[in-house]
């Protein structure tokens, strides 16, 4: 068994630190990851988190979904974008 490669080892630590948790890894097998298909976080670029990312929104009472959506697509020039569920807020 190897150890994980440097930046891989790190994230799991940062990841333990983070949650409190104390694990200690093992890895059947060294590979490195083809960017292709997955990236450790902080060496995704940008362009990438954009593409594929997801915005948890709390809307504010006033403009509706399609508003706010809309402007997001529009901040970061983007063709396609949606929202899951309602974004309207709870009513008092």
């Amino acid at each position: 068994m190897s150890e994980p490669t440097e930046a891989g080892r790190k994230f799991l630590d940062e990841v333990n630190e983070f949650c409190g948790y104390k694990a200690r890894w093992l890895v059947k097998y060294d590979e490195p990851t083809d960017p292709r298909y997955g990236w450790v976080p902080w060496e995704r670029p940008t362009d990438k988190y954009i593409e594929y990312g997801v915005i948890n929104l709390d809307k504010p009472p006033g403009p509706t979904s399609h508003e706010v959506v809309a402007w997001i697509k529009r901040m970061f020039g983007l063709k396609r974008a949606g929202h899951g569920g309602t974004l309207e807020p709870a009513r008092p």
